[in-house]
């Protein structure tokens, strides 16, 4: 229930800079316009934007014949969860990464990049699933969802918001409808990075619960931040409106991007699970522990919860 009241209150925000930039371009009628378009956009964002994102990152359904070791996986975890297994997508992406979505549990579903299951060894795999499952449990996948969509719907009305109407006068304010069109995508940004960021961390906690090692989903986090390095992720760069949903920021950074991250420093995430054990992290530079072996493709997959 407190999922479903954070999305309510989150939506109606953004609802409400709808009609504000639709006052700025185009007057009372663009008002109204706007709200039009935010209430249709909130009814598909409510009911749609999880398929609507694995659509815009290109997942492709994985069954479990064609993959039954990471499905044995996905199910061993999820009934640690407590929660149904949720429909398992690969996105063929070099870069390593993953994320959730559903707007319930019994509508949830994981991504993973084919990057992950190529440089991750089954524990990492692991720690990340978990991850994911927790993001889940918890109904935060509802609320990533619905922002991605709104957010993506706020920039597009920035950018073709002169078509809303005319002002009172007939002549809307240029410098008002031009800051208007600047400032609405950058309002969005700040509306998705000002969502609490402290459901990564206890993303993460959980995670580490439902896995039973903090240490795999810890080495899993170096990791990516290790392998993605030089690989840009095509489909996240041309969607930046979803990049919070993923477990680590896909993005490439060569824009505005770090500005209003809305991931937690990947530091601070693993000195947090680290903790948990009552460990230390170790002493590298940036406080990220060590890869439990060299970066590289592995032939195969294989995962502790196979049924063999």
């Amino acid at each position: 229930m407190r999922g479903y009241f954070r999305t309510l209150v989150l939506m109606a925000g953004l609802t409400a800079l709808f009609m504000a930039v639709g006052w700025a371009l185009g007057g009372q009628q663009g008002m109204w316009v706007a709200l039009a378009i935010a209430g249709a956009t909130n009814l598909f964002a409510w009911w749609g934007s999880d398929s609507m994102v694995l659509r815009m990152q290109g997942a492709q359904p994985v069954g479990p014949a064609e993959n039954p070791r990471l499905h044995g996986m996905v199910e061993g975890l999820a009934q640690r969860a407590g929660i149904p297994t949720p429909k398992l997508y690969v996105i063929h992406e070099n870069q390593p990464n993953a994320f959730a979505t559903g707007r319930s549990p019994e509508r949830g579903a994981v991504a993973l990049n084919t990057g992950l299951l190529e440089m991750m060894d089954e524990r990492e795999v692991a720690g990340v699933v978990a991850h994911e499952l927790a993001h889940i449990k918890h109904r935060d996948t509802l609320i990533m969802a619905v922002t991605a969509t709104l957010a993506g719907a706020i920039g597009f009305l920035g950018q073709f918001g002169f078509m809303l109407g005319r002002g009172r006068d007939h002549r809307p304010n240029p410098l008002v409808a031009l800051l208007a069109m600047l400032l609405a995508p950058l309002a969005a940004v700040v509306v998705q990075a000002a969502i609490s960021r402290s459901r990564e961390y206890e993303a993460d906690a959980e995670g580490a619960r439902i896995c039973g090692d903090p240490t795999w989903l810890a080495s899993a986090l170096a990791n990516l931040e290790r392998y993605k390095q030089g690989r840009v992720n095509e489909r996240a760069e041309a969607n930046p409106a979803a990049a919070h949903m993923f477990i680590v920021n896909p993005l490439s950074g060569l824009r505005m991007d770090n500005l209003f991250s809305t991931h937690p420093r990947t530091e601070e995430r693993i000195a947090r699970l680290m903790a948990l054990r009552g460990e230390a992290p170790p002493g590298l530079p940036g406080g990220l522990p060590p890869a439990p072996r060299a970066a590289g493709p592995r032939p195969r997959f294989r995962s502790p919860w196979d049924r063999r």
